[in-house]
This record gives C-alpha cells, structure tokens and sequence, in this order.
C-alpha cells in the first residue's frame, strides 16, 4: 500500500475520531432530557477508534494520531520517514471534522463557537477547573498508557483480532478519568481541529496538547519495549 494511500486512511479515520467524538460533546452530551453525558462522550470516542481500527487498520494501522505515531516510531514500530505525512493527514483530517461539525453546530439557534466546540483546555478552560499542572501530568500518563496498550494488543504474541476492542475500550476509559481535567485530548489532531476555529484561548492553550501527548506516548511505547523485550538469558 502507497504511502498516499495509507495517509488518505490516517485523514479519514481521523475525521471520523474527531467528528465523532468531538460531535457527541457539542451535539449530544447535553441534549434536552436525553443527553449521553460524560459516559456516553468517553464511549463516542471509543467507538470511533473502534470501528475504524477495523476498518482502515489493515490500510495503515489506523494511527488516528500524531502522538500514537511517535510513539510508535519510539517503540520500533513505524518507520520515522513516514511520520510527516501521517501527523499531516492527520491534522487536516481533525480540522475538516471540525469545520463540519461547527457548519452542524451553527444551524441551532443560539449556538455560540466561543462555547469551546470540545476544546482542550486547563485552568479556567478545564471542564473541572484543573490546573495547568494537573491537565500536564493527566495527559502525559494517560497517552503513555494508551501507547503502552496499542503497543501490547498489536503485539505479535498478543491473541489476534482482538486489538481494536482492546484499544477502543482504553480510550473509552481513559476519557472516563480525564474529560473533567482536559476534556481529554491524548491527541494532537483531536485538539488542533476545534482549536484552529475556536482561536482565542483554545489556540493559545494548544502548545499543551502536542507537547504532554507526544512525551507520554514516547514513555508509554519505550516502557513497552523494555517490559515486554524477550530475555536471552537462559
């Protein structure tokens, strides 16, 4: 498979984590009387990973997410050349999601976009009022744990076929904890998407949201490779 061809996949799957995930936020969480809440927020997210892991994954290991690429990259897993092309279709497919869901969004009588469109932020822009240092260590530990699961589940000795429930399932859970803190980024191009329309302060908290994903998901996939690294002696 081309490499055009696999970061094609990588845009698509993207758009469809953020505007699926993101979506739910803006369009359903709060619905009158019938909103999915917080639960159902964390399982749209996971959904999305979900039903494209099985879907593209066999295209181009449905990454989803620069962060997830480093950190494969860090762990030996995908080759370092190629990651400019995936973090950029990446980043466009989060933004094309975002547009669209803004472009749904805006058709409601009184929808404002200085509400945030699920925005990442700390501080006054956490959902809990966390801060800085607190939205820094949550995203740091929660992406190592997600690279240290994808690394796990699509390992080779791990049971097959069976990655996509795993790794959906861990970011469903890992929204469960940390969507009060930050709304849960764990994802660059998640957060880039609804930040480039936001502007204001979503644009300026955004340097957080590349920073802590990408240095957890480089310790998530080195601690890996050190648990997990057959040993030669007897």
């Amino acid at each position: 498979m081309t490499l055009v061809k696999r970061s094609l996949a990588e845009c698509i799957g993207t758009f469809w984590l953020v505007l699926g995930g993101c979506g739910s936020a803006v369009l359903a969480a709060a619905f009158p009387e019938v909103g999915i809440g917080l639960l159902g927020v964390a399982l749209a997210f996971g959904l999305t990973v979900l039903t494209m892991a099985f879907a593209i994954g066999h295209i181009s290991g449905c990454h989803l997410n620069p962060a997830v690429s480093i950190g494969l990259a860090a762990g030996g897993r995908f080759p370092v050349r190629e990651l400019p092309a995936y973090i950029v279709a990446q980043v466009i497919g989060g933004i094309v999601a975002a547009a669209v869901l803004y472009c749904i969004a805006s058709g409601k009588a009184g929808f404002e976009l200085s509400s945030g469109l699920a925005s990442n932020g700390y501080g006054a822009h956490s959902p809990g009022g966390y801060s800085l240092t607190a939205a820094l260590i949550s995203e740091v530990v929660m992406t190592a744990m997600f690279l240290l699961i994808i690394m796990g589940a699509t390992d080779k000795r791990a049971p097959q076929g069976l990655a996509p429930i795993a790794i959906g399932l861990a970011l469903t859970l890992i929204h469960l904890i940390s969507i009060p803190v930050t709304n849960t980024s764990v994802n660059p191009a998640r957060s880039t998407g609804p930040a480039i329309l936001v502007g204001d302060w979503a644009l300026a908290q955004l340097w957080l949201f590349w920073v802590a994903p990408i240095i957890g998901a480089v310790i998530g996939a080195l601690v890996y490779r050190c648990i997990a690294s057959e040993d030669s002696r007897g």
